[in-house]
């Protein structure tokens, strides 16, 4: 069997955890006032709406809850109910706001299962298009984005009170 290895992946995991005192996501909870610079698109009650810093693809975005946990059973199923309604909102922004053809939706949960950051849950959301896969990333150690991060951020954080805002 074939294995290809992703290293960016464990780049931005040891060194962007090493820059913060803790959990990324904690961090992000705790400094409101450091929503444009940490990405926060929104914020709610129980969870925020945050870019991907090292996205699998531009405009990747996540829904995380302000509970620190790493058991998707541990939240409380209304913070779970309303993060899929704002998952459903955030499918409607990506393809509006990115044309985004498709979108895929996920949790890896659990190292084993995936997640590079195993400790706190959160849902990613992630735009697709017609070619958009490549073996760039694996074999250049590089990749390749049509739009600059914070350009993305602008336009999805000026949309998205349109999707966002008054979710009942």
């Amino acid at each position: 069997m074939e294995r290809l290895y992703s290293p960016w992946r464990s780049d931005y995991v040891t060194s962007y955890k090493e820059k913060i005192d803790g959990c990324v996501f904690c961090h992000i909870v705790k400094n409101i006032d450091k929503d444009e610079e940490l990405g926060v698109l929104h914020r709610e009650e129980d969870f925020y709406v945050v870019m991907n810093k090292y996205p699998y693809a531009p405009a990747h975005f996540m829904i995380i809850p302000n509970l620190h946990t790493d058991k998707l059973e541990d939240l409380n199923p209304d913070t779970w109910a309303r993060m899929s309604k704002f998952a459903q909102k955030g499918v409607s922004l990506l393809k509006d706001v990115v044309n985004a053809q498709g979108v895929n939706i996920g949790m890896n949960l659990g190292q084993v299962g995936g997640a590079g950051i195993a400790e706190h849950i959160h849902l990613h959301l992630v735009p697709r298009w017609m070619g958009d896969t490549n073996f760039i990333t694996t074999i250049g150690d590089t990749r390749i984005y049509s739009t600059e991060f914070e350009k993305l951020y602008k336009r999805l954080k000026e949309e998205a009170p349109k999707y966002f805002d008054n979710i009942s």
